[in-house]
């Protein structure tokens, strides 16, 4: 007689592990809060859904994680997301690494998804929330609570998601709590690839700058990023911001201070000789220009507007020979402009939740080591990646993982 799995949640990570137990010969009861499965996948990559990159690597993930993803992506690493996309019927593309469907429409992937459950005959549930697991005793299941409906299983594989997107999933961190009463531990959890908020007066206006710049948060060393940088009015955004705004959540959750400074140089790939006889040529030049019209010349005009103002220039004065050690102090500025962040933005406009359910509680299969049968799979664990197809890996890869395992542990 076939075991029966009941697999919470049907994003990425849920999908992935209720296919995978299903292929392994379980019957597997599907359930989702939301009306639609893989809603959240409808939307990554910018509705392109960027599935994992070829530079995957265990040091793209949360230092907490970095050493057991080692072993998990040798499991499942790239190379297979991109066969099971094949065994979906979706064909991949590389662009520069970062692997999409050659579609170029993240529905292609949800609809394939959806597709094989329904193949492969899965029971799937919308509109039920995951309420409560009940231990039923060794050897004797569980029961599973969910709005209101009581179902039996062998095993549970909980893929619920952390709190990112509330309105737009309904991922709502319900899990932490179902985990914590099953023994498990929850680490704290913060917004993360995110935007960072700043209550400057100068930056530019609502729809902001966007340029290529190396950012560096002050405070928390080694921590750094390149990339297209969007400058706001309410603050800074842009991949590079993203990638390390887990890390600032968290720091600015546990400092005594309330604020980091954000310090960009717009001209990274200058080396200091370069930048020296650059601002020689723009000097040179400059003697009966206003200092705004030189600064045209460099970089973005509100930038320019922005480092004037600050250094208490009028941005319409004239330049003459008295006044270029002037301008080269002001120029030098490109390479130091400092933006307090006082927050980074709420889990509504978070892409992924830093934090979740310890690593150090799970087996390699994600199996809980309190609740042997309860199986942890997706962004509900404690592990986040970069942005490029690092979380979406992670979802398949603890999917697989947990579904395979949970499978061929109660099938016997």
């Amino acid at each position: 007689m076939n075991k029966k799995i009941i697999v919470a949640g049907a994003g990425a990570a849920g999908m992935c592990a209720a296919i995978t137990a299903a292929r392994q010969g379980a019957f597997v009861t599907l359930l989702e809060k939301n009306d639609i499965a893989g809603k959240k996948i409808s939307m990554t990559g910018n509705g392109r859904c960027n599935l994992t990159n070829e530079a995957m690597s265990a040091s793209c993930y949360n230092s907490g994680a970095s050493k057991r993803m080692e072993g998990f992506l040798e499991r499942f690493g790239a190379d297979d997301t991109v066969s099971f996309m094949n065994s979906l019927g979706v064909i991949t593309q590389s662009e520069e690494g970062y692997i999409y469907p050659i579609s170029g429409q993240a529905t292609t992937v949800q609809n394939a998804l959806i597709d094989e459950i329904k193949r492969l005959g899965i029971e799937y549930i919308s509109g039920r929330q995951l309420k409560k697991i009940t231990p039923l005793g060794q050897g004797m299941g569980f029961e599973v609570k969910a709005s209101g409906d009581v179902y039996k299983a062998d095993a549970v594989i909980i893929a619920t998601g952390g709190l990112s997107g509330p309105k737009s999933t309904m991922s709502t961190g319900d899990s932490y709590y179902i985990a914590k009463s099953l023994g498990m531990s929850v680490t704290n959890t913060y917004p993360a690839l995110t935007s960072l908020l700043s209550s400057d007066k100068d930056l530019p206006s609502a729809y902001g700058v966007r340029m290529m710049a190396n950012i560096t948060i002050e405070e928390i060393e080694g921590l750094s990023e390149y990339g297209e940088l969007q400058l706001t009015s309410k603050g800074i955004s842009g991949i590079p911001v993203l990638q390390l705004s887990g890390r600032v959540a968290e720091y600015l959750a546990k400092a005594a201070s309330n604020k980091v400074t954000a310090v960009i140089d717009f001209f990274p790939s200058y080396s200091d000789l370069d930048f020296e006889n650059m601002k020689k040529e723009i000097t040179d030049l400059a003697c009966g220009k206003s200092y705004i019209q030189v600064l045209d010349g460099i970089c973005n005009h509100l930038i320019g507007v922005m480092i004037l103002g600050r250094c208490g220039i009028d941005k319409d004065s004239i330049v003459d020979k008295n006044s270029l050690d002037k301008l080269s102090h002001v120029i030098d500025n490109y390479r130091n402009v400092r933006i307090s962040i006082q927050a980074v933005s709420d889990y509504a406009s978070s892409q992924v939740t830093r934090g979740g359910v310890s690593l150090d509680d799970l087996t390699d299969d994600l199996e809980s080591k309190t609740c042997p049968g309860v199986y942890i799979a997706g962004e509900l664990a404690d592990v986040d990646g970069r942005c490029g197809g690092y979380n979406l890996q992670w979802a398949f890869t603890s999917g697989s993982i947990a579904g395979c395992a949970a499978a061929k542990t109660y099938m016997d």
